[in-house]
């Protein structure tokens, strides 16, 4: 058969970098921080209640395509708990929807809200299912890259160049605060002036915001909660980084009742339903008391300091980020031979013979690849024994 087996535009994608680095790190024995999953599970109370759905039959079959109501009602109470004060609440009946995972409700809310030819403006570098979804909506990508200023030891956006990229064919803006790789967590400016934009321009805004709860520097502000946004917002979040589950794969989407229609139509030809008993035991993690989320928080906040320093002691120009659980690596002060030239994918190759350790190249989360080759992302979500072991390979560097 001479005609390729995989559709062209999704081509470009290939294998992950993720599955080729996890494979290298069982290879060499090396640990393993370039996948951002937790090295421990989360809550017990909230596994129990999990085995308590699989025993009692709850969930057992199809759910309720929406979800169950008790999830639904559980995130609806969520939002109105900590983003309440700012005028953010949801109907569980009508605007909330469970979904298999962050991943299924973005791939469905770009599938349901874009035409072919319809352009996403995303922040650059971008988690790369955003590529691969928009690719799979016959839209187009308009990359703006955030860029890394080592005099700060952050990144910054460019509300200008957000503002140009809009044209007559942009649909929608593709939004992630946290940001995922680089850590940075908009400010309340930044996404007034992105909401200012969106209604002048009459846009949608998807907004990715699963690491709502890992804010370590400044506050997360919901994009739906500012004038105007309410009604043209798809809200995204999951369990998966909030409670430590990222395989049960439970996420939710909040909108307004047109959009959540919307976004389930397309939902209902990907997985359907998915996770049944898991929903009823995420719906039990949603109330769990303040002190979980601060401990949560707090606990990460440590981590994330043990790899900065011990990064920084290494030789690499750090980005320390003000939420999620990644840290952004320039290496090239490590020198010409140890970064390879500044080259991240080489690096990252080369590293775990060379330390017993794993990153990913930032590289792979842009399109403009010059811009984030000599750029590294190092995952801190684990144990505090295998960081400082981390830490001490990478010392050695």
């Amino acid at each position: 058969m001479d005609r390729p087996l995989l559709n062209r535009r999704l081509a470009e994608f290939g294998t992950t970098i993720f599955a080729e680095m996890s494979a290298l790190a069982v290879r060499t024995d090396s640990i393993n921080l370039g996948q951002g999953f937790p090295d421990a599970d989360g809550p017990e109370e909230v596994r129990e209640a999990a085995v308590r759905a699989l025993r009692d039959g709850r969930g057992n079959q199809y759910p309720p395509g929406p979800g169950i109501p008790e999830l639904r009602a559980a995130v609806a109470a969520h939002q109105e708990r900590f983003y309440g004060h700012r005028g953010l609440s949801y109907d569980p009946d009508t605007e909330v929807l469970i979904t298999a995972g962050a991943t299924e409700a973005l791939a469905a809310s770009l599938l349901a809200l874009l035409e072919p030819g319809d352009e996403v403006i995303a922040l650059e570098p971008y988690y790369d299912s955003y590529a691969a979804c928009i690719a799979m909506a016959g839209a187009r990508r308009v990359p703006v890259t955030l860029r890394p200023d080592a005099s700060t030891g952050s990144y910054h956006l460019d509300l200008d160049e957000v503002r140009d990229a809009v044209t007559d064919d942009t649909r929608l803006i593709l939004l992630n605060t946290p940001h995922n790789p680089t850590g940075t967590v908009l400010t309340h400016d930044e996404l007034a002036a992105i909401a200012e934009l969106a209604v002048e321009r009459d846009l949608l805004v998807i907004t990715d915001e699963v690491y709502e709860h890992l804010v370590f520097d400044g506050e997360h502000t919901p994009l739906a909660s500012f004038p105007g946004m309410r009604d043209r917002t798809v809200t995204i979040s999951s369990a998966g980084k909030t409670f430590s589950f990222t395989g049960w794969k439970v996420g939710w989407v909040t909108a307004a009742p047109p959009l959540v229609s919307a976004v389930r139509s397309a939902k209902q030809f990907l997985t359907y339903v998915s996770a049944g008993p898991f929903q009823y035991a995420v719906a039990e993690a949603l109330a769990l008391p303040d002190s979980y989320y601060t401990a949560l928080r707090d606990d990460l906040r440590t981590k994330r300091d043990i790899l900065a320093t011990g990064l920084t002691d290494a030789g690499f120009q750090v980005f320390r980020p003000s939420g999620t659980y990644f840290i952004t690596t320039d290496i090239r002060p490590l020198g010409a031979v140890l970064s390879k030239e500044g080259d991240g994918f080489a690096f990252c190759r080369a590293l775990p013979e060379r330390a017993g350790v794993v990153a990913i190249p930032n590289a792979v989360f842009y399109d403009h690849k010059d811009r984030g080759a000599p750029y590294v992302r190092f995952a801190f979500c684990k144990r505090e024994e295998v960081l400082r072991e981390a830490v001490g390979r990478l010392r050695k560097l």
